[in-house]
């Protein structure tokens, strides 16, 4: 299975936001902090996984 850099990054970035903002509502309100963090450790899920390349996939032999 071939990943992309483009959708390996995205799907980090939403993970990485999704569970920010999962913990951000364990009160039921969401603050401006909260959505700032949120936002902030997406982008740096997003930098930090779209900067790493894939391994090249090992020959089967």
């Amino acid at each position: 299975m071939k990943v992309s850099t483009y959708w390996k990054a995205i799907c980090a970035a939403v993970i990485a936001g999704a569970g920010s903002l999962g913990t951000a509502m364990e009160d039921g309100t969401l603050t401006g902090a909260e959505g700032i963090a949120a936002a902030c450790v997406a982008l740096g899920a997003l930098g930090i996984v779209w900067r790493v390349p894939n391994r090249e996939p090992k020959d089967p032999a």
